[in-house]
């Protein structure tokens, strides 16, 4: 640039640059003296920084010229300057390796480092029969400065049920496009595709199956040996105990040890046990009841005796339905319903004692009669109890 002195006296100008280009613009001299009518050159250097900072195209440049004796003659000169394009990319794959059992996402991470736009498109030049790519159709911008990130999918055409993780190699080309300039950006990555059963459940399977089938072979049967050795052995105790009492609720006998008297009612059966025990005997009630109505049947132990009982016996061979209730001498035994039974018994090791003038009674609820094997409805409910035991003395 050349400054001319039109003034009468000597004059010192200095420089300031104006406009984008200030930041990275010098004017070489700083500082310049001239006589009155002479003329002289400085420099003006431009530095841009190679950074998108600085976008490419034309920038708009001016120089102030400021006389120090006379500031009232500033000048400005400008000009256009042209700034060239320069392309500066950076892509990676992200993350470049990753598990899963058949598909996996990703993203291509895009720096564009230059300064003018760039459009990014990506394929895959080498594409594995048992890969599928999804990728983006339409091109994306990215600006100078600016980072944009770029999904797609990769999917397996084969699932792994069993074995081992199969490692797939990934190769894509990120491609930037700015003008009719074009940077190819080659990225590589690993999908590491995972059985649906890993190994180490087969194992658990494996240890599983045969902790079954040692259960079934081995372990199963001499439990329920163990279990039948400890029944067996229970009863025996049971028998050894209730002989045991037996005997010592035996009465006393003088001379030859001769049978006990038969004692009973109407009701009652059963032969002498030989054995000093009293009487082996049982009551037979039975009770008749309109549909719903309450009934009930009592036998009544004899006066100086106790009855033992081991053993009832319940008969609804008509199928009737309804309630019914057992009490040995005021105390309620069971309650059943009828319908859910046709026979049924009951057994005690330990007989329970039923003092002289108590009852054993039956109380039946009929809600309707059953129908028995001659195929019409019975009139009424008709139920049948039978009562074992022993017969015995009441101690004095």
């Amino acid at each position: 640039m050349t400054v001319r002195n039109d003034s009468d006296i000597v004059e010192a100008y200095t420089f300031e640059v104006l406009g984008e280009c200030a930041p990275w613009t010098e004017v070489e001299p700083a500082r310049l003296s001239l006589y009155p009518g002479t003329s002289e050159q400085v420099t003006v250097v431009l530095r841009p920084p190679r950074s998108p900072a600085v976008r490419a195209g034309e920038k708009p440049l001016g120089v102030r010229v400021l006389p120090t004796e006379r500031p009232e003659s500033v000048v400005v000169s400008e000009t256009i300057v042209l700034v060239e394009p320069f392309a500066e990319q950076r892509a990676e794959l992200v993350p470049e390796r990753r598990r899963a059992w058949r598909r996996a996402r990703y993203h291509v991470a895009v720096h564009n480092d230059g300064n003018t736009p760039v459009a990014v498109t990506l394929s895959a030049p080498e594409t594995d029969d048992q890969l599928t790519f999804a990728l983006p159709v339409r091109p994306e911008h990215v600006a100078p400065g600016d980072r944009t990130e770029i999904d797609f999918r990769v999917r397996v055409a084969k699932i792994v049920w069993f074995g081992k993780p199969v490692t797939w190699p990934l190769r894509l080309d990120a491609t930037a496009a700015a003008g009719e300039e074009s940077g190819r950006h080659p990225l590589e990555g690993e999908l590491i595709q995972l059985p649906v059963f890993p190994r180490w459940l087969l194992a658990v399977l494996a240890v599983l199956l045969a902790l079954v089938l040692a259960w079934f072979a081995l372990v199963r049967p001499a439990v329920q040996s163990a279990a039948r050795e400890a029944a067996d052995d229970r009863t025996q105790e049971i028998a050894q105990a209730a002989g045991q009492e037996s005997q010592a609720a035996q009465p006393e006998q003088s001379g030859g040890g001769g049978e006990s008297p038969q004692q009973g009612r109407q009701e009652q059966g059963g032969a002498a046990t030989g054995q000093g025990v009293g009487q082996q005997s049982s009551a037979t009630i039975e009770v008749r009841t309109n549909a719903g109505d309450q009934g009930a049947g009592t036998y009544v132990v004899p006066e100086g005796k106790v009855f033992r009982i081991t053993d009832l016996v319940l008969g609804n061979h008509q199928g009737d339905e309804g309630v019914l209730t057992i009490e040995f001498g005021g105390r309620t035994i069971t309650t059943i319903a009828l319908e859910t039974y046709r026979n049924q018994d009951y057994h005690w090791v330990t007989p329970v004692d039923v003092p002289a003038g108590e009852s054993v009674t039956a109380t039946v609820n009929c809600a309707r009669p059953g129908t028995p094997a001659s195929g019409r409805q019975a009139p009424n409910c008709f139920q049948v109890l039978n009562v074992s035991g022993g017969l015995t003395d009441a101690p004095n």
